[in-house]
């Protein structure tokens, strides 16, 4: 017997929801009736007008649109759920991150979800309640020194960022979550895990192998899928989870080794 989460008819705003963990999450939550409008830069087909909108996060004019696309579409919003996130920032450590990278990775990992935030937070206030959940990463205390420090330091930044939101808004009927995911097997690190293996001379699960002895193992055996990762943020957003927030999930297959 599946769980009611009690979704359905929730007005439901998701960043990056067309591909990787953010589809799982857009596509999850139209199972459970949801009023789902997806955000991303390129508009799929298999999606109509009425449940996407095309922008670039990473400009405030982006955000702007968006929400103002939010009001009018759903007239308001009951959850966020800022899935948007990443790194393009190349290897050699410190000294290969310019000024340009490092705004790069802030504008995608942090400003994106401050500013939504602050543009859609008044109508939730308004009506006294509400969901927000930052996915953040595994990275902000696990990261990569050769490729990720950009990245984890901004999702660092944002998991800070959610946890004083938290603060301020849960008072005022507003429940904050983060979702910390390890590697997670979307589109992206699949295409990641096959080109390693490629130039290892390995097959996709060698691949695998070398991404998850890059991050000192996983014990679970294997990277999550984007659908785990999505069941979880459906339960924290639903009421079922109204007790819960101002709190961190981690979904990595145990790879934070914890005392």
């Amino acid at each position: 017997m599946s769980m009611n989460l009690e979704l359905a008819g929730q007005r439901v705003l998701v960043t990056a929801g067309t591909k990787g963990i953010g589809g799982a999450v857009a596509g999850l939550f139209r199972q459970y009736g949801a009023r789902v409008l997806a955000v991303a830069r390129t508009k799929p087909d298999d999606l109509p007008d009425d449940a996407f909108t095309a922008a670039d996060l990473t400009t405030l004019d982006g955000c702007t649109a968006v929400a103002r696309t939010v009001c009018d579409r759903l007239g308001g919003v009951d959850s966020i759920i800022h899935v948007l996130g990443g790194s393009s920032t190349p290897a050699g450590g410190f000294a290969a991150l310019d000024e340009a990278a490092w705004h790069r990775e802030l504008s995608l990992n942090l400003f994106p979800a401050v500013r939504l935030d602050r543009a859609l937070l008044p109508g939730m206030l308004a009506q006294g309640s509400g969901v927000i959940i930052h996915v953040t990463s595994i990275q902000d205390r696990l990261p990569l020194p050769e490729s990720t420090t950009a990245y984890a330091a901004a999702k660092a930044a944002l998991s800070t960022y959610s946890k004083s939101l938290s603060k301020e808004v849960s008072p005022k009927g507003i429940r904050v979550v983060r979702v910390s995911p390890g590697w997670v097997e979307t589109e992206a690190a699949v295409a990641l895990a096959e080109r390693l293996a490629t130039e290892a001379g390995t097959d996709y699960a060698g691949g695998q192998r070398i991404i998850m002895d890059a991050l000192g193992g996983i014990p679970l055996g294997r990277p999550a899928k984007p659908l785990e990762v999505a069941n979880l943020i459906a339960f924290l957003a639903s009421p079922r989870a109204a007790a819960i927030t101002g709190t961190e999930y981690v979904i990595d297959g145990g790879t934070i080794p914890v005392a």
